[in-house]
């Protein structure tokens, strides 16, 4: 069929022709900002869920909620290699902007401004002084001690009055947060609590990986009583039908139910492999229905483009040891394993492996579901390294 309006948008973020099974979520982000927007409590909240189930498509249409709402909101990712400082400073600077008028530029605002200068310099992090405003200067005493814990707070009760002194709110929309580390994490927490305590209008709209929540009740006691973690998982049997079906039929097209029982089976509900199969089914198919034998042929492509893109781009950023550590994760099956298993796997003590376990977990590529516990963050990602290796013994190479 005509691959231009092939409507399944398979890559990292794209906003799918139909978000299904996520109504709840953006319910309940809907009632969030509108209580923040009112001036009324409501907890901040944290995404948590495994790669490729659409967290970063739910943050995208959060900001979208919000700005809806009248609040400036910012969506910012943060880095395995960056300080949560790094992008963090550059969004308020933002934010503070979209505060200030050509008119009239409050004190609330200025002194919002004066005290990112004086946060961002005590923290080292470089803003130039044309892009900052040379008459910007740091306000003394207040987020410059170099203590992020002491400081941050200060810096967003400031800009929770700025908001409030233009009668507005903010939406800071953070993804990727499992790559804070403890320090700044903890800061973050306190920032927020800082921020309900004063009932300012700012919430904290994030996302991250499973260890999230682990990261967040060990930096800070109080963390799960500040923040809710709705759990992001792959679709119930009926959503994922619906996230292949809606979309085609919107283009006239339809597919059988064998071939729609198939997609569900093989993609497993998983949102990002379901924009895959569909899109490949979609340009392998010659006319309408779509039938199992093109989504038979079309799994060939998608699983090709997986590995070369979805999964390859994990695997390549890790060290021989490490990925010795995820075959034998691979031979034991999709997991949670038992560190023990792993370690009899490649036939050697718990304790020698903890340290490649520890820097697996910190690259986002494993969590721990339970104590003892190891699990993959990336769906299927056991199938995809028992393919390469296969591969590697049939050339040879193993």
């Amino acid at each position: 069929m005509d691959p231009v309006t092939n409507p399944f948008a398979p890559g990292a973020g794209s906003q799918p022709p139909e978000l299904a099974g996520r109504d709840e979520i953006l319910e309940r982000s809907k009632i969030t900002l509108a209580r923040v927007r009112a001036g009324r409590h409501a907890k901040s909240f944290m995404l948590v869920g495994l790669r490729g189930v659409g967290k970063t498509v739910l943050l995208n249409k959060i900001e979208e909620v919000a700005e809806a709402q009248g609040f400036i909101a910012a969506v910012i990712e943060i880095p395995e290699t960056k300080r949560l400082t790094e992008v963090l400073i550059p969004c308020l600077r933002k934010i503070l902007y979209r505060l200030d008028t050509k008119e009239k530029v409050t004190e609330a605002v200025k002194s919002g401004m004066m005290v990112l200068r004086a946060f961002a310099n005590a923290v080292k992090v470089t803003i130039g002084e044309v892009d900052f405003g040379l008459s910007i200067e740091p306000l003394k005493g207040t987020a410059d001690s170099g203590d992020i814990e002491a400081d941050l707070p200060d810096l967003f009760e400031a800009i929770g009055n700025a908001a409030k002194a233009r009668g507005t709110a903010v939406a800071l929309i953070i993804d990727e947060l499992q790559y804070v580390d403890e320090n700044e994490f903890s800061a973050l927490i306190m920032a927020m609590h800082r921020v309900s305590q004063k009932q300012l209008p700012l919430v904290l709209i994030g996302a991250g990986l499973p260890q999230l929540v682990g990261l967040a009740g060990k930096s800070k006691s109080y963390a799960e009583r500040l923040f809710d973690y709705p759990k992001v998982d792959a679709l119930s049997d009926s959503d994922t039908i619906k996230a292949i079906e809606e979309p085609a039929k919107r283009e006239g097209v339809d597919f059988t139910s064998e071939a729609l029982a198939y997609v569900k089976k093989v993609t497993e509900g998983y949102p990002y492999f379901l924009q895959e199969w569909g899109y490949h089914s979609w340009n392998i198919a010659a006319q309408s229905p779509i039938t199992i034998d093109d989504v038979n042929a079309a799994s060939i492509n998608a699983i090709s483009s997986l590995d070369e893109s979805f999964f390859r781009v994990r695997f390549d950023r890790l060290t021989p040891r490490e990925r010795d550590y995820m075959f034998a994760m691979a031979k034991l099956g999709a997991g949670p394993h038992r560190s023990g298993d792993i370690a009899g796997q490649l036939r050697v003590a718990v304790e020698s492996i903890a340290p490649v376990r520890s820097s697996l977990i910190k690259k986002g590529m494993i969590y721990s579901p339970a104590h003892g516990d190891t699990a993959f963050t990336v769906p299927m990602f056991d199938k995809y390294l028992m393919r390469i290796q296969s591969k590697a013994v049939g050339q040879g190479k193993g």
